[in-house]
């Protein structure tokens, strides 16, 4: 009987320790589950953080994209300016050059009226010709003989220099290749007839 007094009691003790051990186990699952809820609010927290910040890059991408379309229309803008400036600058020149050409114009017409002009267009033109003129009445005093005279006992066109020879002095030209021609033409006309006294 005694026996049979201690067995409750061993089943009591194991009742209370299987109660006891059921209280540990929904503890430690409760526990278990509130960590796990309280990883999955914030694997919520940091994906809601990730999406937010992932918006933002896209959303300056979307301003960088914006952005560069503008620098791309303002660069063909500025080609578009600088073409249709040069062509004005063209425009401009090709206008100058017409004021230019009809200024000589009216220059050319204003002098071909102006007596003045004329007067100094003349006098140039005359010293030319002056000189032309000169230089073929000097060729043909070279050829003069000496001592020649013109009916009245005037000395010879030739004797411009008052020698008597006949013929102008070789220094008194500015041009050396006629001075020297009248020169020779003297010294041959001195040999083929002498000066008068010699």
């Amino acid at each position: 009987m005694g026996s049979l007094d201690v067995a409750p009691w061993v089943w009591v003790v194991v009742g209370i320790v299987v109660v006891v051990l059921l209280v540990v186990f929904l503890v430690t699952g409760r526990r278990r589950q509130a960590l796990e809820q309280k990883r999955d609010e914030s694997n919520r927290e940091k994906a809601a953080e990730m999406r937010r910040k992932a918006e933002e890059v896209e959303l300056d991408a979307s301003e960088k994209e914006a952005r560069a379309s503008r620098a791309r229309a303002d660069a063909e803008q500025a080609q578009v300016d600088a073409a249709r400036l040069k062509q004005e600058a063209e425009q401009k020149a090709g206008d100058a050059r017409s004021l230019r050409d009809e200024v000589a114009r009216q220059t050319e017409k204003a002098n071909a009226i102006d007596p003045d002009v004329r007067e100094d267009m003349g006098r140039d033109a005359d010293a030319g010709l002056g000189a032309d003129r000169d230089a073929r009445l000097d060729a043909r005093q070279a050829e003069a003989r000496p001592g020649e005279t013109q009916p009245g006992g005037v000395r010879s066109r030739g004797d411009v220099d008052g020698d008597g020879d006949g013929y102008p002095d070789a220094d008194a030209h500015t041009d050396p290749a006629q001075a020297e021609e009248l020169r020779r033409r003297r010294e041959r006309a001195d040999r083929d007839t002498p000066r008068s006294g010699i």
